[in-house]
């Protein structure tokens, strides 16, 4: 019992609802409860380190991720990193290192349009503001844009989807290792003969060639639109080039896609 009770009690009167409240309300300089207070480690739970050090240690894990996947439609060509790729890479590196990420708001902006055939399409610009959250549950916000066209009612999950590649790829400053289309110069005059399939496979197959080149190697046979030629491999069997480097390069990197 309090000292207002005990002074009611002693007067022969009852406290009133806002007298209760305000006897059972916190005091304002009482510190705010802890979350970790109770917190009992588990044997798979993530090291209890702040939030931007647990990105540091997801950008340090994930390195790279190659612009493996390619549109081609309308005559318009071009290799991208597409959401489920670049979720799926950093998916279980922050699962790992007790990372969330949470949509906390989300500024939609709609417009009609139409293709060049005529059909209509409607267009969603979508910014969306993150709430990145670590272990201890300390937290980073930040904030992505994304844009797309849809014929149906998928325009806003489009965006958001794209807002999020943006978020983890620029955030995590996440490379390619793709070759710099500036790091060559190209001279006029007689062209070069286009590599074989086979000097392809045996280059890809050679123990000597480091990961970041199968990567490029990927992105090679992506412009030369070979990727899904088919050679010969190691056992004898047909296999693409695209395949055959995919593998290769998973069991370079000890089973880390």
């Amino acid at each position: 019992m309090g000292l207002r009770e005990n002074a009611a009690a002693a007067a022969g009167r009852t406290l009133t609802t806002d007298e209760l409240l305000d006897e059972l309300a916190p005091a304002e300089d009482s510190p705010a409860p802890d979350p970790m207070a109770d917190y009992e480690p588990g044997d798979d739970d993530p090291e209890m380190v702040p939030v931007h050090l647990a990105w540091l240690r997801v950008r340090r894990e994930v390195r790279a991720i190659a612009k493996r996947e390619q549109y081609n439609a309308a005559g318009t060509r071009y290799n991208f990193r597409g959401v489920d790729t670049v979720v799926n890479t950093f998916g279980p590196v922050t699962l790992r290192h007790g990372i969330s990420v949470f949509p906390v708001t989300v500024d939609a902006e709609y417009r009609d349009t139409t293709t060049s055939k005529g059909n209509k399409m409607r267009e969603c610009t979508a910014r969306v503001t993150w709430l990145i959250v670590g272990p201890s549950g300390d937290t980073i916000t930040a904030q992505s844009q994304g844009e797309a066209l849809d014929s149906a009612d998928k325009g806003t999950a489009k965006a958001q989807s794209v807002a999020l590649r943006v978020l983890l790829l620029f955030s995590g400053l996440t490379p390619t290792h793709d070759q710099d289309p500036d790091a060559t110069r190209v001279e006029r005059g007689n062209q070069a003969p286009a590599r074989s399939a086979e000097s392809y496979r045996d280059e890809i197959l050679d123990r000597k060639t480091s990961q970041g080149r199968l990567q490029q190697i990927g992105y090679e046979l992506g412009n030369l639109r070979m990727l899904k030629t088919k050679v010969q491999n190691e056992t004898g069997d047909l296999e693409t080039l695209d395949d055959l480097g995919r593998r290769i390069y998973v069991e370079r990197s000890g089973g880390a896609a």
